[in-house]
């Protein structure tokens, strides 16, 4: 068999597979797997270098499946290239247990770079991934990183609206390395994309700064794919997007261009009348030897460019060992030994808002925590991620630390993953109630545990005149529901300096939670703050009593607040202890011995937070919360008329002990 001909029948192989998984589970997409086969062919045998050797390679090319729905396509390239996938796991598509989910996962299927199925979001991830790559090239040189990222995005993706953000950003950035697909099926689940959207997308992506090439209909056309990419990967001082006309379903009689074949099986039937069309037999799962053997030897024909790379870094590090060092802890995402030193520490008597702190901790161990790279969301002086004396990251230089990602908080929160997944520090930031617009990101980090810190400032309603707009209420507790997110207030700057440390120290994503105000360092924080952050909650304020009479629990700024009612209830000859509890998730990982140390068992506990009091049953027999929106005043006042007051608290706190 010459190879034109094998090629056209390993492409069908991949449509007989797509076919046959999502009609064994009897759900799933197979329209765009069989529309895009041929593309991804392309990429896998002729255009992207990996090496199914060793997948996490970290100079290879990525490639990001934002249409996460057409997860098969991705599947079955992974099986046939040798990259993790055994043929049994398309057998078990969308199984319990599977490693062939419906959406593809990071960290739960070997070489799936990212999380994807949310629309827009993969985009914006591979948006990061090639900001990390040009951050490593411009900083390190060309010799330690120098890849393409390639994402395949559908007419949904190309809708939502972080897809615009993240587009904007690329262009800016001048993101060269990016290699955008555009699947123009034209079709969605309701129907014709022309029930609601007549974009020039072409057109936009212009706008945007990109290079644009309208391949028309080639999706059949394996060289003019192929010379289609290849003349995005020579275009360096931009990102590509290549819009790909293709059918959906192809070449099935009954659901070719039509909405029923994006999220349906196609049934038994079509399904045997489609092999035929491609000269497949009908029997399931069917992968010939030969089709096996050359997609297998695609696979490992990036060892010779691994190997290359190897030797190139054993130079590096030879010829810049100090400059190597660096680059080593970036791409680990670690500091250096000895990095927690320099963590800067305050004495009470001052006051400081935790949003400065924060920056002065990031200034404090920037040159010592080498893969910090972040900013903010047009915020970056005003939450704390404005880095003083380290140079912007700009569309000419990338190897700057500082990233203004401008107003585009959707984007921003996606974009830090990205840059996570290539092995970088990423912190982002914005104000907390903006944390609503970053959800879906955020979210995606806490499955894939993307060490991405989020810094959220101006934390409640403390924030003062900007009012109820702007004042969080329900953010923490809708946080803290999360699964696998770890969310840290803190009280004061010694806190702040603890929570950077747990997330550094860490692995996954933390959200750390600032005031706007100037709020007390407090009295025991420097000491006892570095070991009770990592754990949740700590007693910050104790009587010589073995046993309290009292607990009042503050986070945040409140924490001040329970200090100062434990001095009004001390005067009535109470026995009042003070914890602070910066982190549920934290403590909720603590074992029980320790919870009771913080928390005994029977004393009643008061707890005291600027925000909604959903969940803290879970910790206390009652709560000083808002289950209110705020009001436009200034941040003191605003919270004094709420009731976050020592006075008010104490008050409480007399009326719980009385009920019991």
């Amino acid at each position: 068999m010459g190879t034109d001909a094998l090629e056209q029948r390993a492409v069908n192989v991949v449509r007989g597979l797509a076919m046959d998984a999502v009609q064994r589970a009897e759900s799933g997409h197979p329209g765009t797997p069989m529309a895009l086969a041929p593309l991804a062919h392309v990429l896998f045998t002729r255009v992207m270098e990996y090496d199914a050797g060793d997948g996490d390679w970290p100079d290879r090319d990525r490639f990001v499946l934002s249409a996460g729905h057409a997860s098969m396509l991705l599947y079955s390239m992974l099986y046939l290239c040798g990259l993790g996938l055994e043929l049994d796991d398309l057998r078990e598509f969308r199984q319990w247990g599977s490693r062939t989910p419906g959406h593809p996962e990071k960290g739960h299927t070997d070489c799936v770079e990212t999380t994807t199925g949310p629309l827009g979001q993969g985009l914006a991830h591979a948006v990061g991934m090639a900001l990390a790559e040009q951050h490593l090239r411009h900083r390190f040189g060309a010799e330690l990183t120098d890849h393409r990222v390639f994402v395949v995005c559908s007419d949904g993706d190309l809708m939502e609206g972080v897809s615009h953000e993240a587009a904007s950003f690329a262009g800016h950035f001048r993101l060269g390395h990016l290699v955008a697909i555009y699947d123009d099926n034209r079709i969605t689940i309701d129907g014709s994309t022309d029930l609601t959207c007549s974009d020039d997308v072409a057109g936009r992506f212009r706008a945007y700064g990109w290079h644009v090439v309208e391949l028309g209909e080639v999706a059949e056309d394996l060289d003019a794919l192929e010379a289609g990419l290849r003349a995005a990967v020579a275009v360096e001082d931009r990102p590509s997007l290549l819009v790909l006309r293709s059918h959906i379903g192809y070449p099935s009689p009954r659901y070719q261009d039509t909405p029923e074949a994006h999220g349906n099986p196609l049934g038994a039937d079509e399904v045997a009348r489609v092999k035929d069309i491609l000269g497949l037999p009908r029997e399931e799962f069917w992968v010939p030897g030969d089709v096996l053997a050359f997609y297998r030897d695609a696979g490992r024909r990036g060892a010779a460019a691994r190997a290359a790379w190897e030797e190139r870094r054993r130079e590096y590090a030879r010829a810049h060992r100090e400059r190597f060092d660096e680059y080593e802890a970036t791409v680990a995402g670690r500091g250096v030994a000895g990095w927690e030193h320099k963590l800067p520490r305050w004495e009470p008597g001052t006051a400081v808002a935790t949003r400065v702190a924060s920056a002065d901790v990031l200034g404090a161990v920037f040159d010592v925590v080498p893969g910090l790279v972040g900013g903010g969301a047009d915020l970056t002086a005003n939450t704390g991620t404005l880095v003083a004396g380290e140079r912007a990251l700009t569309p000419g230089d990338a190897a700057g630390r500082v990233v203004h990602f401008g107003v585009r908080e959707h984007a921003m929160a996606a974009i830090g993953n990205g840059m996570a997944l290539s092995g970088l520090l990423p912190f982002v930031g914005t104000f907390f109630v903006f944390s609503d617009y970053m959800r879906p990101a955020v979210r995606l980090a806490a499955m894939m545990r993307a060490k991405t810190a989020f810094v959220w400032s101006h934390d409640s309603v403390g924030l003062g005149e900007d009012g109820p707009t702007h004042q969080p209420v329900e953010h923490l507790a809708s946080l803290r529901a999360m699964p696998g997110f770890r969310c840290i207030r803190c009280a004061d700057a010694n806190e702040v300096a603890a929570a950077w440390r747990v997330h550094l120290d860490g692995d996954g994503p933390t959200g750390i939670v600032l005031t706007r105000q100037k709020v007390p360092v407090l009295e025991g924080t420097a000491e006892r703050a570095p070991a009770g952050v990592p754990r949740g909650a700590y007693v910050l304020v104790d009587e010589a009593a073995e046993t309290p009479e009292l607990v009042l629990i503050g986070t945040g700024s409140e924490v001040a607040v329970c200090v100062g009612a434990r001095e009004v209830l001390a005067a009535d000859g109470l026995a009042v202890r003070v914890v602070s509890m910066p982190s549920w998730e934290l403590f909720e990982a603590q074992d029980d011995a320790y919870r009771r140390t913080v928390l005994p068992a029977g004393v009643p506990t008061l707890a005291v937070e600027a925000a909604a009091s959903l969940g803290w049953s879970r910790w206390a027999d009652e709560v000083v919360a808002i289950d209110r929106f705020g009001e436009s005043a200034p941040g003191d006042v605003a919270l004094a008329r709420l009731g976050f007051t020592p006075e008010h608290v104490a008050e409480r706190a007399r009326a719980l002990l009385g009920r019991r």
